[in-house]
């Protein structure tokens, strides 16, 4: 095995492969498609709207206000007219007849100078013009109307999408939270909790702002980009291509940028999990911290992960500060570009205003998808590399496995009947097992087992037997390798070589789930969850009366415990229970233990740090919880292994010698 220390966290990830990434969030999102879809057609509606909007400005100008080149008549000048038809429009034809010398007549036509327009009064000026005001009046409405309806589609899509990006991160959430339950003893040893944290909060988070900010917002601004587009081309193709000049530069310097940031958010989301890792490590230590007086020692370390945090958000800054400004510097450079161009074409009469005014609309439309692209990539690129983080997370398959279904011998027996597998016998004592069953009765069994890492070896070759109903001791110095037996037995760990035995079948062919049920492990750091106390002794195990949870309590000694709590057994525990005493953690980890009315009981090093009116009593509770049972004791204290049948020195890895003892002390 190998000795692995650190942390995936810091890995080098090598280049990113964007596509993958995406293509894994896919099935994410496949739930909710619906959704997505429905915001699809919300945003095409939305961006139908957007291209509108300039276009009417264009109408308004060309149609109403100045009317279009194409039009409107040429004077021998090279004057605009000004026509209107005076069958139609009898108030204008009282006009004309007020200012003959200003008119021109053309049968059922009268034409007038744009110029000498300014010539009529105000009211006669209105009167000639009714039509075009209230074409204006009518475009105005369909403005406001267009207006509207932007508001609603884009607060119907803002509200799906919410709801479909806070549906995915609940369920994303959810699959995580149950993978990482399921990993194995040994990667929670290697990895620090506060990434761990970070991975489920933060990263989650990025990638909820993803799926609410980019989804939809991709689609709206490659649907406005082609559909501006199509728009300028149509209206005046050579103006067109002179603004679609200016692209080239634009997607070289996005391209340029976009390499520039990713490895920094990368590095933004190993600092944020650092900064998590240190404050989580601070916390649960500080009574050490404050102990030894490394108040200062500790902030220094914590200001210059700080320090490098804020560095590594400097960068970040720094790009985009650069990048921003030579969009807009771009983007004015386009407006400029049309405005000369165009406002050319407009003096020599080529070119409508109400198209210059449509073009200039449509081309800071044209770069607003592009800042927003600009913009939205922070929120891309830090939902990629956190995304990187938590597939790397889901992908760790670091897991104790449960047995194939297929029928292994042991195994179908097993699960079509527990009681097959783990069936106490009633007995009086373990004499009376030996007597009856000579040589017999091994319930545990452990095979030559090697377990290590690397070329260290913490077992070596161990072999030994607990027989049902019998109690055995582990004892040795530190580091021998008492705890490691307790967790193969508990299978946290599977065997390098060799085999553990329950009932003669091979640990690795028993369901976990059926094996830690029958079991009861009480070690001698107790964690207690913030929940009551009630839910602590009974969370997880079979439902108990009333009465027998009465029992439980004064077998355990936990009487004046409860009665001097306020509410009882329904006093809700602070995190690890921190504000009652080793010993009362001790005894309610001997409650939790009766009510799980186990097959195996295994005590490791549950006395070590209790006082002596508190061993007492664990050790009556201990006397009642090995009634019956089978024990496994790891322990230094004399008084804790008196009771045991049989005592095994572990030294370095290796069984020494067994001591078995005649008779037990009661």
């Amino acid at each position: 095995m190998r000795r692995d220390f650190g942390y995936f966290e810091e890995d080098k990830l090598g280049k990113p492969y964007d596509t993958r990434l995406l293509r894994r969030l896919l099935p994410l999102v496949r739930p909710y498609r619906l959704l997505v879809f429905v915001s699809v057609l919300l945003v095409s509606g939305i961006t139908v709207l957007d291209l509108g909007l300039p276009y009417l400005t264009k109408v308004a100008i060309d149609r109403y206000i100045v009317r279009d080149v194409e039009e409107s008549r040429i004077s021998e000048s090279g004057g605009r007219i000004y026509a209107v038809d005076l069958e139609t429009n009898p108030e204008a034809a009282q006009v004309v007849d007020r200012y003959p010398e200003l008119f021109e007549r053309d049968g059922s036509q009268a034409m007038i100078s744009y110029q000498d327009l300014s010539a009529l009064e105000e009211s006669d000026l209105k009167r000639l013009r009714s039509r075009d005001r209230s074409g204006v009046g009518f475009v105005a409405l369909v403005f406001l109307a267009m207006a509207a309806g932007h508001f609603a589609l884009s607060f119907g899509n803002v509200m799906i999408m919410e709801s479909a990006g806070q549906s995915i991160m609940h369920d994303l959430r959810r699959d995580l939270y149950r993978h990482i339950q399921g990993l194995s003893i040994s990667f929670f040893i290697r990895n620090p909790v506060g990434r761990l944290v970070t991975r489920m909060t933060s990263d989650i988070q990025n990638l909820h702002e993803f799926f609410t900010s980019i989804i939809t917002v991709v689609f709206k601004d490659i649907f406005l980009l082609v559909g501006i587009a199509v728009v300028l081309v149509a209206m005046n193709w050579k103006l067109a291509m002179i603004c679609f000049a200016v692209l080239p530069v634009v997607f070289v310097t996005t391209f340029y940028f976009s390499r520039m940031a990713r490895d920094i958010f990368r590095e933004a989301r190993i600092k944020i999990a650092q900064i998590n890792t240190r404050l989580q490590e601070s916390i649960d230590g500080i009574r050490v911290i404050q102990l030894f007086f490394q108040e200062e020692r500790n902030y220094e370390k914590f200001r210059k992960l700080n320090h490098e945090n804020y560095l590594v958000g400097m960068r970040q800054i720094n790009i985009f500060a650069i990048f921003m400004p030579i969009i807009e510097i771009l983007s004015s450079a386009t407006v400029a570009l049309v405005i000369w161009y165009g406002g050319l074409r407009v003096l020599s009469d080529t070119l409508s205003l109400g198209v210059l005014v449509a073009f200039i609309s449509y081309m800071r439309m044209f770069f607003r998808p592009i800042r927003d692209i600009a913009e939205k990539y922070n929120i891309m690129q830090s939902a990629m590399a956190s995304s990187e983080r938590i597939f790397q997370l889901l992908d760790t398959e670091e897991k104790i496995p449960d047995p194939p279904s297929r029928d292994h011998e042991g195994q179908a027996r097993a699960v079509a009947d527990p009681s097959l597998l783990f069936q106490r016998r009633t007995i009086r004592g373990w004499k009376e097992l030996k007597q009856a069953h000579p040589g017999a009765g091994a319930i545990v069994s452990f095979e030559g087992v090697w377990f290590g890492y690397g070329d260290q070896w913490i077992l070596e070759d161990v072999s030994f037997t607990v027989r049902e109903g019998e109690t055995v001791a582990i004892v040795g110095t530190t580091g021998a390798g008492k705890s490691t037996l307790i967790h193969l037995l508990e299978r946290f760990y599977d065997p390098v070589k060799g085999s553990v035995r329950i009932h003669g079948t091979d640990l690795r062919m028993v369901p976990k789930t059926l094996l830690r049920s029958k079991m009861a492990l009480i070690t001698q750091d107790v964690f207690l969850f913030a929940d009551t106390i009630r839910n602590n002794i009974l969370a997880g195990n079979p439902p108990v009366s009333d009465e027998r949870l009465r029992e439980i309590i004064d077998g355990c000694g936990l009487r004046r415990l409860i009665d001097g709590l306020p509410a009882g057994l329904d006093t809700v525990l602070t995190e690890g229970g921190r504000t009652l005493s080793s010993g009362e953690r001790q005894l309610i980890a001997f409650a939790r233990a009766l009510a799980r009315d186990p097959e195996i009981l295994i005590l490791d090093e549950a006395t070590s740090s209790v006082d002596t009116q508190t061993e007492h009593l664990i050790q009556e509770a201990t006397v009642r919880l090995m009634e019956g049972r089978t024990g496994i004791v790891v322990a230094h204290r004399l008084s804790t292994i008196q009771n045991a049948d049989r005592i095994l020195t572990l030294h370095k890895g290796w069984i020494r010698e067994g001591i078995v003892r005649t008779e037990r002390t009661v």
